[in-house]
């Protein structure tokens, strides 16, 4: 009897949560490191099939970093942004498109204004199907840019854990407008992504290949 009891229980319970389950289970995610993260945050947010983006942090040793100790170096860890996406809507091809057109992969000592470690644009993943589609988004966009694959600087990493960044500087650019407008424009982020992917920056458009 009760074990009958327990097993229409169980039946009920995957009825009432399994379609919210299910399209968790579904979701994928994306760590990547370009710069600010409060930018790179903002450019990814938006596109159809994201779910959210959250800032934190990657890459180093120092369990649960702070931002100062982040961005006065040492700890090895990059500003990064979690993407959790549905990959059927978007596939993580498609937001490393994105995520190539809103960096400088030229540069490897920083991001635009932003100098140092901490700032340096990286690919983290988790398996073996993420490591193979980041490598081939390098491949991609040296062809596109017209670059050997060598002259790209971005890092491809297994990602070891992601750090939630504080409060704060969740959601910066909607909290923070003013501030956030100034700060990309002063940093110069648009004007090179103009100059290194002209009418492509900040597009997912797929990769042409220059011949």
């Amino acid at each position: 009897m009760i074990r009958r009891l327990l097993a229409a229980c169980l039946a009920i319970g995957l009825v009432l949560v399994g379609p919210s389950a299910a399209a968790w289970a579904a979701t994928e995610e994306a760590v990547l490191a370009g710069g600010c993260f409060w930018c790179l945050e903002h450019d990814l947010e938006d596109l159809p099939g994201v779910i959210d983006a959250e800032s934190g942090y990657s890459g180093g040793r120092l369990e649960n970093p702070s931002y100062g100790q982040v961005s006065s170096g040492g700890t090895g860890h990059q500003e990064v942004v979690r993407v959790r996406f549905d990959p059927q809507r978007i596939s993580y091809s498609a937001l490393l498109r994105a995520y190539w057109r809103n960096i400088d992969p030229l540069d490897g000592g920083g991001q635009f204004c932003d100098r140092g470690s901490s700032y340096r644009p990286v690919i983290f993943t988790e398996g073996d199907q993420q490591l193979k589609e980041a490598k081939a988004s390098l491949q991609s966009a040296a062809q596109e840019l017209g670059k050997p694959a060598s002259a790209i600087k971005v890092q491809i990493k297994p990602l070891k854990r992601f750090w939630p960044a504080e409060d704060y500087h969740q959601n910066y650019a909607v909290n923070n407008a003013v501030k956030y407008k100034y700060y990309r424009w002063a940093c110069g982020r648009d004007r090179r992504l103009d100059q290194v992917w002209g009418s492509r920056a900040r597009g997912d458009a797929p990769w042409v290949v220059k011949r």
